[in-house]
């Protein structure tokens, strides 16, 4: 396993467009920033939107210090300028750039600023209630509209957008037909990412993996039998307590007899 040979700059990821596929992992954990770093993944992606997510930021950025990784802002920003400060404090704790699902208006506002910002085509689950979860794009009144969008994010100047759930024909048309980035979550292997989260590749959960991920692991077999252990080894604990075994003479510290002597003699 090697690790990257240096951080990407937004610069070096744009002259990749059109040349291969960048894999692409979102991670929760420092553990999982480093072993993402360690196995060679060229993007990571986290989120940044709540007080623990702010604060395990620096976190991540210290497990992966090579690695790109964009932040996913809270969702319903209030405004230009609560954007532009929330994305400014994610650049300032070490993140590459920032994910925002919000309008081109307040894309438009961060990028004015320099602040490199993803946007969000296709399902956008933040907005699901104008959609329904499904994919985006099956008509071509519908694949139109996602043309549009895509036109709209590129005007206002971001560098990249995560086209979740969209046909693959119609995917891989599209990254064909702008500058942006688009990173590929459910949308085939036509677009300049792959993105896959790290609970999907891992196994962690129990509920019907989404058609467009794959679970290389079972965590979640994994962490049941931690569990199991666990309570073994507390049930355990509490016998010995119980029955006088622990703590046993190995884990004891005894003191010198002649001076216990002296000490008993000193206080009677």
């Amino acid at each position: 396993m090697l690790r990257p040979r240096k951080k990407y700059t937004v610069y070096e990821l744009q002259q990749l467009k059109g040349k291969r596929v960048l894999t692409h992992i979102h991670v929760k954990s420092p553990e999982e920033a480093a072993a993402a770093e360690l196995a060679g993944v060229d993007l990571m992606s986290c989120s940044f939107d709540s007080p623990e997510a702010q604060a395990r930021l620096p976190l991540l950025v210290a497990a992966a210090p090579n690695s790109f990784l964009s932040c996913a802002t809270p969702h319903g920003l209030a405004s230009t300028e609560e954007a532009i400060r929330i994305g400014f404090r994610a650049l300032d704790l070490g993140a590459s750039s920032v994910y925002c699902s919000a309008s081109p208006y307040i894309i438009e506002a961060m990028a004015r600023e320099g602040i490199p910002v993803v946007g969000h085509l296709g399902l956008v689950p933040r907005h699901f209630t104008w959609t329904n979860y499904r994919a985006i794009g099956k008509t071509a009144a519908e694949a139109t509209q996602l043309y549009t969008k895509m036109k709209e994010l590129e005007s206002a100047g971001a560098y990249a957008a995560e086209l979740e759930v969209v046909p693959h024909e119609l995917a891989a048309f599209l990254s064909a037909k702008t500058s942006l980035l688009l990173m590929s979550l459910g949308s085939g292997s036509g677009c300049d990412t792959q993105f896959l989260f790290s609970d999907d590749i891992l196994g962690e959960y129990d509920e019907r993996l989404p058609r467009h991920a794959k679970a290389y692991r079972n965590f979640l077999a994994e962490y049941r039998r931690l569990q199991e252990e666990r309570i073994a080894a507390f049930s355990e604990y509490i016998s010995e307590v119980k029955d006088g075994s622990f703590p046993a003479d190995q884990n004891l510290i005894s003191m010198d007899p002649a001076e216990f002597a002296a000490f008993r003699n000193l206080i009677d």
